[in-house]
């Protein structure tokens, strides 16, 4: 087991007013290694949260986090945001060679697994590109670059196609699928698209609204690739689409 979460809880106080909100409540689950795991649920139910949680950005307020296949001091996560994150006055190839040049790789070395990804994440020929001169699928290219050249065995990924054009997203799904098959790393990705989670997922974590818990653990085993043409595919989008409206009306019913 590469990750376990043990009836992780997570409150957040409202200092003006002293209420305690809740945004996670008992959530118990295993993190499998070279899954894809996808972190679903209506806005607000807290995923965002628990993927904070896992790469050590928050503290849950209860529960325990454990990380069974660490070793040593290795890095075992990086993550990706909705935002590119990129440092503006750095070039594509030196936004990738960050982590590993403050880790103290050596240049060579670092350098080597900079070039390596940016082919893996096809932008040869944009390495000495500024992030503002490159567009935004490209951007996060080098974002999914620069997570990948700490060499973690698990990537967190935010929402990182939600910014985008639905075509440039498109191509990045299927890059996302190629380049997980390719690295045999483990995704969790967090997303409220009904459509993203039934394309790249090998496992969606379904979550209530708010306080997030987990509703139902759904294994996905179609086929790929994944067109949501195909029968097997839409009867899966239809299922979760009515769990995900079931769920929106309860939550709005008990804010009523």
């Amino acid at each position: 087991m590469l990750v376990q979460l043990s009836g992780i809880g997570k409150v957040w106080p409202i200092a003006r007013t002293g209420e305690q909100v809740v945004a996670l409540d008992s959530i118990t689950l295993d993190v499998t290694p070279g899954e894809f795991l996808i972190l679903l649920g209506p806005s607000g139910c807290g995923k965002s949260t628990l993927l904070q949680i896992v790469a050590g950005l928050e503290q849950p307020s209860r529960g325990e986090i454990r990380f069974p296949a660490r070793q040593g001091t290795n890095k075992l996560t990086s993550m990706v945001f909705q935002e590119y994150a990129l440092f503006p006055w750095r070039t594509a190839i030196q936004n990738v060679v960050f982590g590993p040049e403050v880790r103290g790789v050596p240049r060579a070395e670092r350098e080597a697994t900079a070039a390596r990804l940016i082919e893996l994440v096809k932008l040869r020929g944009f390495e000495s590109r500024y992030p503002h001169e490159l567009s935004g699928g490209m951007r996060q290219r080098v974002a999914l670059a620069r997570a990948l050249a700490n060499d973690p065995a698990l990537l967190l990924f935010d929402e990182p196609l939600a910014a985008l054009d639905a075509q440039t997203r498109r191509v990045l799904q299927e890059e996302l699928i190629r380049i997980w098959a390719e690295t045999g790393k483990t995704f969790v990705y967090v997303t409220h698209s009904l459509e993203e989670a039934v394309l790249l997922g090998t496992r969606i974590v379904l979550m209530t609204a708010r306080p997030g818990r987990i509703k139902r653990l759904i294994e996905v085993t179609l086929d790929r690739p994944r067109r949501l043409t195909r029968r097997a595919d839409a009867e899966l989008l239809e299922t979760l689409d009515a769990l995900l409206r079931d769920e929106v009306k309860q939550a709005m019913g008990a804010e009523a």
